[in-house]
């Protein structure tokens, strides 16, 4: 059954919680499932840290599963309005996907979490747009159609689905962003599907 990789960093659990929710939504479409898969931290030395095989959550990534996907969706917290360092790092590391096409032509989105209403939100989903433009990837956003970005008081943009956790670090999405994060899933599979049946 062809998969969409929901791939993240999450330190305090917001940017995870919302991969669920992305995934919830994937799952909804059809012949779709959902690869959960995180990256590890990084060392001051930008080395990989150790164990292997992270303690709970959605295991560690690897290359192959940005080959196996029909979609991707990738998520990170915002840092000073850029993706965090251990999501950076590992798509510095995909020149060999890259030089192979490992994913052109497939469809991409991105979801991001912050501490505040004004934190970077928008210019972090932005960034992580570029990797994915530089792999072939097609760029899956949210429309207005969604009556949720209209209406929603906290995350949720037409760049891709995000989360505001407030002073207290609360990692539970408001409804309207989990229902703009599942709804952003079942866009991005039902893309890969359809451009699936087409290749």
């Amino acid at each position: 059954m062809p998969d969409v990789l929901v791939l993240y960093y999450s330190r305090g659990g917001s940017v995870a919680a919302l991969a669920r929710q992305i995934a919830r939504g994937v799952e909804s479409v059809p012949g779709m499932t959902a690869r959960l898969r995180s990256v590890p931290p990084v060392a001051a030395a930008t080395s990989v840290a150790s164990p292997p095989v992270p303690d709970d959550g959605a295991p560690y990534v690897s290359k192959q599963d940005l080959v196996e996907c029909a979609g991707l969706a990738i998520g990170s917290p915002t840092r000073f309005g850029n993706m965090a360092a251990p999501l950076k790092h590992f798509l510095d590391t995909t020149g060999a996907e890259w030089a192979s096409g490992a994913l052109v032509g497939k469809p991409a989105s991105v979801f991001t979490s912050t501490a505040s209403m004004h934190g970077g939100q928008e210019s972090t989903l932005l960034s992580m747009h570029l990797p994915l433009l530089h792999h072939g990837c097609l760029i899956v956003g949210l429309p207005f159609t969604e009556a949720g970005l209209s209406s929603t008081r906290s995350g949720g943009t037409p760049y891709g689905a995000s989360h505001v956790a407030g002073p207290n670090d609360d990692a539970t999405p408001s409804d309207e962003e989990k229902a703009l994060a599942q709804a952003l899933g079942r866009r991005l599979a039902d893309l890969a599907r359809r451009l699936g049946a087409d290749r």
